[in-house]
């Protein structure tokens, strides 16, 4: 078993990112070895699935202790993940070996990348709108204790079932995808308890589809060690720098680097890659700042707004998650 210096400086890296913003790890991590480092694009999955499954049992068993878990959602969430995964190996494989194998994972990977991106999007828009109508009186109240919510069975299995194919075949969406249709499945439920729940339910998720990929995918242990070297003290290193970072701005990069990652994935040649990176820094910062003054905001997020936050935080932790809780101002807007 042989350590890479690079991939594990690379790994800490994104295990800040991971820390940050609580999302990232598959997303970041899968890309940045076939791309950067060469790495067969069924080897960078399986080896960062593996290295997951390390890693995600830690912030899930924090949110189980502090009773910010619905219980009921993991298990109808796992009742679709869990096999769904182990089987979005056994797709893969079924898809050919070899090139074959190698460029359909790719490009799936692209795709993932590319949806994730636009989950981003679509959190930070939510976040926002969530705001403006709890100012106008208009959104319901959330619940202050542990709601009750009212179970959906067959649409979130069908969730658990899509998250978990997805995750088996490209590593992607565990945190990125399966939490936006909850919002939309779970709208009551608290921020923390939608991100300790899927941070719950990804656990036995991402363990089934790391055993797939070292039964049947392309599992290197010198390559998981250096991944998990660099990405574990990173992560501890984000989450104590994420109280104080600007979390709207890294989420943004986050997903410009998605963006950028996806083109090259679906082989979309440099120079148009080029020029639509260059289209979206352009555009993004002015549909951003329209539709923060339709919904009643300033176009731009003030330092008066940053400080009051920052004060919060200090005073106590803010609740993670898709919706924030409360009428402070949040950075990502």
């Amino acid at each position: 078993m042989s350590i890479d210096p690079l991939m594990v400086l690379a790994s800490l890296g994104i295990g800040v990112v991971v820390g940050l913003t609580g999302m990232g790890g598959g997303a970041l991590m899968t890309p940045v070895m076939v791309l950067l480092f060469n790495v067969p694009p069924l080897t960078a999955v399986s080896s960062d699935l593996v290295a997951s499954a390390v890693m995600k049992p830690v912030g899930s068993f924090v949110h189980l202790r502090r009773g910010t878990v619905n219980l009921g959602l993991v298990k109808w969430l796992c009742l679709g993940s869990v096999p769904a995964a182990f089987c979005g190996v056994l797709v893969t494989r079924a898809l050919g070996s070899g090139k074959e194998v190698q460029d359909a994972v790719q490009t799936a990977l692209g795709v993932a990348l590319l949806v994730a991106a636009a989950g981003l999007i679509i959190r930070a828009y939510l976040r926002l709108s969530e705001r403006a109508r709890r100012r106008d009186g208009s959104a319901e109240a959330l619940p202050q204790d542990r709601p009750e919510v009212r179970m959906r069975p067959l649409p979130t299995v069908l969730v658990g079932a899509v998250g978990g194919l997805v995750v088996g075949m490209t590593s992607v969406g565990s945190g990125s995808l399966i939490i936006i249709a909850l919002m939309a499945l779970y709208p009551r439920l608290k921020a923390s308890q939608l991100v300790g729940t899927d941070l719950l339910q990804a656990v036995p998720l991402v363990a089934a589809a790391a055993l797939g990929h070292i039964l049947f995918g392309d599992f290197k242990l010198g390559l998981t060690a250096s991944l998990l070297l660099g990405a574990v003290p990173g992560v501890w290193v984000g989450a104590q720098l994420s109280s104080r970072a600007p979390g709207g701005v890294v989420r943004r990069a986050l997903a410009f680097v998605l963006l950028a990652s996806a083109l090259k994935l679906l082989g979309v040649s440099t120079e148009v890659t080029g020029i639509a990176l260059v289209a979206v820094a352009l555009v993004a910062p002015v549909l951003w700042m329209l539709i923060r003054r339709r919904l009643g905001f300033p176009a731009l997020a003030g330092r008066r707004a940053r400080a009051r936050l920052r004060r919060a935080q200090a005073d106590g932790p803010l609740a993670e998650g898709p919706l924030a809780e409360g009428p402070l101002p949040q950075t990502e807007s």
